[in-house]
């Protein structure tokens, strides 16, 4: 049975669960809205209306204006595809660094696995944010980055969940004779170990997603992530940091504040319906790719339990 043959049904069995279909659809508006910012919006993200300066939602501005002019529903939009672009991208550097270094430490073992885990676990006791706020001063505030940092300091669980799973793999009965017959451990790593451990993988990443937005969305509200001019949730939440406006100019604070705590939701949405449906047991599709035992065409017929009795 092919891949392509099961794919159908694990759709169809993430299409049956309410959390999937909540999760994605709010992702899907999300999504759809930013990159349609341009059609639905009449201004630019840094086009300047002096004559409305902080004003309330009214006068084409549906969500009112900033200190600037300019008008906030037009960077909530344009500001939803930084930080989108920053979580999904964030998470690719993190797949990446990872599931390598998981990878060779779970199937090497040995003194590299011994070396790249405690190599890990001292980065894993780096204080993120202290780290990261160093780095964004020592180097700027830029999307780039900021995806840099995300990247290089968030690998750590994903190396140690991947190690996890190749320990618990690398002695089937298929990675012995694949090693056997000669192939490559690149290979072995990539056809038969991370191809039976994606599960885990894809739900571990898709979940990162949503903490990416968050660490973007602190280093900007915090003046180090994505730098004006450039729109992104986070550094529209700078505003919050008045009283004045926390108090009377909720425009400012509450669509930004809104829209990440929908876009976090539903990736957690999403990856909460993706662990029920792929990680258990190693992964949904690869259950299904499981041969089913065909019912012989002579089945062996039960022995009776009585006694043969002689005449």
């Amino acid at each position: 049975m092919s891949t392509t043959d099961t794919t159908p049904r694990v759709w169809h069995r993430l299409l049956r669960q309410p959390l999937f279909v909540t999760g994605a659809s709010i992702l899907a508006v999300i999504i759809a809205a930013a990159l349609a910012a341009p059609l639905l919006t009449s201004f630019g993200p840094n086009e300047i209306d002096l004559a409305h300066l902080e004003a309330p939602p009214g006068n084409g501005h549906l969500l009112g204006t900033d200190a600037l002019g300019r008008d906030v529903f037009s960077r909530l939009l344009h500001g939803g595809r930084i930080s989108v672009l920053v979580g999904i991208a964030a998470v690719l550097l993190q797949v990446i660094i990872g599931v390598s270094v998981g990878a060779a430490a779970g199937y090497f073992g040995g003194r590299i696995d011994t070396v790249l885990m405690r190599f890990t676990e001292i980065v894993m006791c780096f204080p993120f944010y202290a780290i990261a706020i160093t780095l964004a001063a020592l180097f700027g505030a830029s999307v780039w980055n900021v995806i840099l940092i995300i990247g290089i300091l968030n690998w750590t669980g994903l190396a140690r969940l991947v190690r996890a799973e190749l320990l618990s793999l690398r002695e089937r009965e298929y990675v012995l004779a694949a090693r056997a017959v000669g192939a490559r451990p690149l290979r072995v790593i990539g056809t038969h170990l991370l191809r039976n451990a994606y599960g885990p993988i894809l739900v571990n990443a898709t979940l990162a997603v949503a903490g990416g937005i968050l660490a973007e969305a602190a280093l900007s509200f915090l003046g180090l992530g994505v730098a004006q001019p450039d729109p992104s949730w986070g550094n529209m939440l700078t505003a919050a940091q008045s009283m004045r406006v926390l108090s009377s100019e909720w425009w400012l604070w509450i669509p930004p504040g809104a829209a990440i705590v929908l876009m976090v939701l539903a990736i957690n949405l999403v990856g909460e319906a993706l662990a029920t449906t792929l990680a258990p047991r190693g992964g949904a599709l690869l259950r299904d790719l499981q041969p089913r035992r065909a019912l012989s065409a002579n089945p062996i017929p039960r022995l009776s339990n009585r006694k043969r009795v002689t005449p």
